[in-house]
């Protein structure tokens, strides 16, 4: 495999599969740069096995290899950081396990890494209802916003699923709210927030629960403003989301 002078990229689709990894490795590599690489670094992301490769570039990268579940996976074996965004990019939905899921949550170390594992492909599988409540519940940090970005992710992709069954994820963020680890609550607020625009009685309910979860926050607190950081953290949480559920513009976009 090779990086061509034009830009495109010479993809051995036949080759056996450990020369494949190592040759896109090779090409990561070569794509990547200290400037990029840095910039990854100011966004909070965890660079120390990155090369510095945006995540447009491995999309592009994606299209052209095609679904490939065992790619997918000596991919993530690599442990390198764009490698597991690729992983989670060809990977097939359909193919991938429970424990698959449970492993590669337990190897989460960055919050793009984390997102894009359950909003690209973890909330594909019929694993990601399950997975959802389980993981909101638990403690560890990236495991934990897995359980919430999956809600966030579930709430855009799975068309199917009906109200009654997002109105049963609203108590788990009105609990999780209250974690005041910075990538938690943010993924807390996303998923009450990407639920709440999903159509016009789901608004309601999520601005009921953002409501409730402010008032909660205030009690906690005594006031309506300080108190400890997991009532400051589920203010923020509430504020945010309602100043998006309530905007004009998010209003207008609802059907019912």
């Amino acid at each position: 495999m090779r990086l061509k002078t034009n830009g495109t990229i010479d993809l051995p689709i036949r080759a056996k599969s450990g020369k494949r990894v190592a040759d896109l490795l090779a090409v990561l590599r070569s794509m990547g740069s200290e400037k990029d690489r840095a910039g990854m670094a100011r966004y909070g992301i965890n660079v120390e096995n990155a090369f510095g490769v945006s995540v447009y570039k491995l999309r592009w990268i994606a299209k052209r290899l095609g679904t490939d579940h065992a790619l997918a996976l000596a991919l993530w074996a690599t442990g390198n950081h764009e490698a597991r965004l690729l992983a989670c990019f060809v990977d097939d939905p359909a193919a991938a396990s429970e424990s698959q899921l449970e492993s590669w949550a337990r190897d989460f170390d960055s919050w793009d890494i984390c997102d894009q594992a359950t909003t690209s492909l973890f909330d594909l599988t019929k694993h990601a209802w399950p997975k959802a409540v389980a993981w909101a519940a638990r403690d560890e940090e990236w495991v934990k916003r897995a359980g919430f970005t999956l809600m966030a992710g579930l709430a855009v992709h799975d068309k199917s699923a009906g109200d009654q069954r997002y109105r049963k994820l609203l108590p788990l963020i009105a609990r999780g709210a209250f974690d005041d680890r910075n990538f938690v609550k943010k993924a807390v607020n996303w998923a009450l927030r990407n639920i709440g625009k999903r159509n016009r009685a789901l608004n309601a309910a999520a601005i009921v629960c953002a409501e409730k979860i402010r008032v909660a926050a205030n009690k906690r607190a005594g006031s309506e403003r300080g108190g400890d950081p997991g009532a400051r953290g589920a203010r923020w949480v509430a504020a945010d989301a309602l100043r998006e559920l309530t905007s004009a513009k998010a209003q207008a976009r609802l059907k019912d």
